[in-house]
């Protein structure tokens, strides 16, 4: 494991290596098995108190904005604190990694609440505007709703992926505009740069097909939903994701480019040097999605963490035959320490 900390003669952040924590099995290594099961169904086989205990919960935000959510408290009257789980793009709040990292949470003394980002899971029906990632203000306003109704007990926030970018997006803004209870995030393989990141995924064939299959069926259901609002039968065409993302934004947004969208929720140098809030930031050197060159750039303050592990691939970290995400041991020690 390698753990970066602010350089005190400089302002800038240069490695201090640690030994290494993750040493998965030989075979378990490569990033596309790591990054293949880190969704594998068969992970979430098993009984889960987390699911048992669920209560679907519906969240308006300020702006109007319904979002899905499910909480799941502990069957006690006292928890360890609540833990607010963000999924990834084309995730959902029944992902694999999300009911897997949820379960363990659980079964460790936390409630959690696992929500679902606009048109992510069943809640396409909840407003008529499509997704967008740039829409941090109603996913901010969701946390600090469900963190200010628990009452000043302790909050976690955790998020993979896009849901990562959330997550270290909500932090920053927690600078200027604190969220009662909120006290230590943690970002799991999370997107810096989307723009990168989509080049990536265009180049795999199979994570590719993976997010297409996935992004079409999405807006599908959209589509079907509000046939008077939206025809996307040009974007179901292309073949890959950042004309998708060209297309849909000429059309519905106000923005005039892919890239100029991607940058509007980038985060590179010192976006996040201002975070004051405890923050935990795990990725992988061979993570086939999020180049690792984007982390070693990070100027970051003394309240945050980065560590970057030789495998895991994106959102995997799976350190045994038993597919545990070694990172869960991570957020419950980072948790327990708040």
């Amino acid at each position: 494991m390698t753990s970066f900390a602010p350089s005190q003669a400089s302002g800038k952040n240069h490695p201090s290596p640690e030994s290494c924590d993750l040493n998965p099995p030989f075979l378990l290594r490569p990033a596309g098995v790591q990054t293949l099961l880190a969704s594998a169904g068969l992970r979430a086989w098993g009984n889960n108190p987390m699911l048992d205990a669920a209560r679907e919960t519906i969240l308006t935000t300020a702006e109007g904005v319904r979002l899905l959510g499910y909480m799941s408290r502990q069957p006690r009257s006292h928890s360890k604190g609540l833990v607010i789980l963000l999924h990834g793009w084309e995730g959902s709040s029944a992902s694999t990694y999300i009911r897997t990292t949820g379960r363990f949470l659980f079964r460790c003394g936390f409630d959690v609440f696992r929500l679902n980002l606009r048109d992510h899971g069943p809640s396409h029906h909840l407003n008529t505007g499509i997704f967008y990632a740039v829409l941090l203000e109603e996913v901010f306003d969701a946390v600090r709703q469900i963190s200010t109704a628990d009452k000043g007990r302790p909050v976690f926030l955790a998020g993979f992926s896009l849901g990562g970018n959330f997550a270290l997006r909500i932090a920053r803004q927690c600078t200027t505009r604190p969220i009662s209870g909120l006290r230590q995030v943690v970002a799991i393989s999370p997107v810096l740069d989307p723009d990168k990141a989509t080049d990536r995924i265009d180049n795999s064939r199979l994570i590719l097909r993976y997010f297409l299959k996935k992004w079409r069926r999405s807006l599908a259901i959209k589509q079907c939903l509000y046939p008077q609002h939206y025809e996307f039968a040009s974007l179901m065409e292309v073949d890959n994701i950042r004309e998708m993302t060209e297309r849909l934004l000429v059309r519905y947004s106000n923005f005039d480019s892919a890239r100029a969208y991607f940058k509007a929720y980038t985060l590179v140098n010192q976006d996040l040097q201002g975070v004051t809030i405890p923050t935990t930031i795990i990725t992988a050197r061979d993570d086939p999605i999020i180049p690792v060159e984007d982390f070693y750039n990070l100027h970051i303050g003394d309240t945050t963490r980065l560590i970057v592990q030789p495998y895991g691939g994106h959102n995997g970290f799976l350190e045994g035959w038993r597919l545990n995400g070694w990172y869960e041991k991570v957020m419950v020690a980072a948790f327990e320490k708040a």
